[in-house]
């Protein structure tokens, strides 16, 4: 009896050749587990297979995939072996529970000017650090969608923190991303570069600038916010694969609907609440101080601290 061919690729599966899979990919169906979700009649639609052929398709796509368990044993060693990255301020740290972790995305949203693009500079000093100092030895990917990336501010924070300037920039990899094509690309193709450069944090100032300006008004507002959602869980995917930290900055805006109180509300909704493993809030205090409050965190109980953006960096 012939022994049954694996499936591993998409031209694997039962009525799929070179020129159908090509078709499935275009429209987005460019894994198994996507394949195995879909409904017949989508991948009929796109490929121009008949709903039968799909059918099987589909069925050969879920009996080639696996669903992966743990115990909550191996979860909580899996924890253990999370990385964090001091913000240079301890008091910052101990509210967010021993730094920026790694396999997390952590939100700052905040007002002009509140700090948010600055604890992403420290940030991007601190992780090229070794570990007994606060740092992971890693590298960083940088993606400035709003020209706000300053070398001169990461060269006085490195010297600061005992690093040669021209090394740290150099393990800087940025991007100047100036449309939401450019942006999600830049993450989409991110993984070899994760690899090769060692990067171990990826920093986006801000995340929905570009998505502000390029989708306008409310008919807009549905393409704006999936496009939205599928970029930052391609985000949580390159945090878990490659245990790397991301670190969101995000724009907001005033609430008319919220007459006492604090009006500020952060941009992209439900989308950007759900993903973030750690929001945050800035606001400006007094001189060089600011407020950061914790708005969100699954281990940590909301509180606030007030940290200094100095010449040198952050610090209590």
């Amino acid at each position: 009896m012939p022994k049954e061919k694996s499936i591993r690729e998409l031209e694997d599966l039962p009525g799929i050749g070179e020129t159908t899979a090509q078709k499935l990919r275009q429209g987005g169906y460019d894994t198994l587990e996507k394949i195995a979700t879909a409904a017949p009649h989508e991948l009929a639609d796109i490929s121009g297979i008949s709903a039968e052929t799909a059918k099987k398709a589909i069925q050969a796509a879920k009996e080639s995939t696996t669903v992966e368990y743990m115990t909550g044993g191996a979860v909580l060693a899996k924890r253990q072996a999370i990385g964090m990255i001091t913000t240079g301020a301890k008091g910052l740290d101990e509210l967010i529970g021993g730094g920026v972790e790694t396999n997390a995305i952590t939100e700052t949203y905040g007002r002009f000017a509140s700090g948010k693009s600055q604890i992403g500079f420290q940030l991007s000093v601190n992780v090229q650090l070794p570990k007994n100092k606060g740092g992971i030895d890693g590298n960083v990917l940088f993606l400035d969608t709003e020209g706000t990336f300053r070398p001169e501010r990461i060269a006085s924070m490195a010297e600061k923190a005992g690093l040669k300037a021209e090394d740290a920039l150099a393990n800087i990899m940025v991007v100047r991303a100036t449309t939401t094509q450019q942006q999600i690309l830049t993450i989409e193709r991110a993984d070899k570069l994760i690899v090769e450069k060692n990067i171990k944090l990826i920093v986006i100032d801000s995340i929905t600038a570009l998505f502000r300006s390029e989708f306008i008004g409310r008919g807009a507002l549905g393409e704006r916010q999936q496009k939205l959602n599928q970029h930052i869980h391609k985000l949580q995917i390159l945090a878990d694969t490659h245990s790397l930290a991301v670190y969101i900055t995000n724009q907001v805006m005033d609430n008319p609907g919220i007459l006492f109180g604090d009006p500020t509300t952060p941009i992209g909704g439900n989308v950007i609440a759900h993903a973030a493993t750690t929001r945050l809030y800035m606001r400006k205090a007094k001189e060089e101080k600011r407020v950061v409050r914790l708005v969100d965190s699954p281990s940590m109980p909301e509180g606030e601290c007030v940290i200094k953006i100095t010449a040198n960096g952050i610090t209590d």
